[in-house]
């Protein structure tokens, strides 16, 4: 990647470990620090439409979304101006920093960019089945725990299929979950904006209030924050669309989605040349199968956070 347009180096570009979709470096130079990310395009589970999310971005950043200020996009690298902050724990933020995520909803939905693609979900995948056998046949640690929730997985891929989405549709970030966020001073820094696009507004509300209102797991949910993010959407100008499992449809189908195509890096055994390690496919592809089923059960008490 040619990067000499963000001046001249003053040490080595360095790996920032952990990501789950792509690959993060951190590059110093006489012009500043500088957020470099590779992106994973040889088994991305969706398009990535470079050109538009850079512009939805550079109009957020002018906006004063707070946000890494866009610098480049091009094909396979993104590059963003480096923020310093403070990575949230896993545990239910401040009701303050949940009001504020809800305001900021508001006001990147009211953003006025046009958007050339069209609202499109890819069927949930049925194959579940094959990949259990697969697992097995090739000793997977996880293989085991698969094949004992291989119905369960079809009945997750049903409900995502079938479920009512009632609109509107927006133009969002789409995955405001705490890894994509700092505290700078105690207030939100929102990173990754490249899975920008149409979403239900339904279920980018419900994604984003229950990711913040949460500890690890989903034995402790903190109402107060999940209403917290809701009060601040209001507040900013927004209306809330009505009750209904539309609002986790779309957290419950995006880690189905993240399962699978681990479980596939996992499958095929080598370590690829871009995304995420295969260690951290491994961990991902485990803590989808054990923590999956489980978040499917609680459905119904998720939706009386909505009441």
């Amino acid at each position: 990647m040619n990067l000499s347009q963000l001046g001249t180096p003053v040490g080595p570009m360095t790996r920032v470990h952990g990501g789950f979709a792509n690959r993060m470096y951190r590059l110093d130079t006489d012009q500043g620090s500088f957020a470099v990310k590779e992106l994973n395009l040889a088994d991305r589970r969706s398009t990535y439409h470079v050109e538009d999310v850079f512009r939805f971005e550079q109009a957020a950043f002018a906006a004063g979304i707070p946000m890494p200020e866009p610098i480049s996009a091009s094909d396979n690298t993104l590059v963003h101006r480096w923020v310093d902050g403070e990575k949230l724990p896993e545990a239910p933020v401040s009701a303050a920093y949940a009001f504020e995520i809800g305001e900021i909803l508001a006001r990147v939905h009211a953003l006025d960019v046009e958007w050339p693609h069209k609202s499109t979900e890819e069927p949930a995948s049925h194959d579940w089945a094959e990949l259990a056998e697969r697992a097995a046949a090739t000793e997977q640690p996880w293989a085991d725990e698969l094949a004992s929730h291989v119905e369960t997985f079809l009945a997750i891929a049903h409900f995502v299929d079938t479920c009512e989405r009632p609109g509107p549709v927006v133009l969002t970030h789409k995955d405001i979950q705490p890894w994509n966020l700092l505290a700078r001073d105690g207030r939100p820094v929102v990173l990754d904006w490249e899975l920008s696009g149409m979403l239900d507004l339904s279920s980018e509300l419900g994604s984003t209030a229950l990711s913040l209102a949460k500890g690890p797991g989903f034995d402790h949910i903190e109402p107060t924050i999940f209403r917290a993010v809701l009060d601040g959407y209001v507040a900013g100008g927004g209306t809330l669309p009505p009750p209904g499992p539309s609002w986790f449809v779309f957290m419950i189908g995006g880690w189905l989605g993240h399962t699978r195509w681990n479980i596939l890096r996992c499958l095929a055994g080598t370590e690829a040349n871009t995304g995420p390690d295969l260690a951290l496919s491994q961990e991902s592809a485990s803590n989808g199968i054990r923590g999956l089923p489980g978040m499917f059960a609680r459905l119904p008490q998720f939706e009386t956070l909505l009441v």
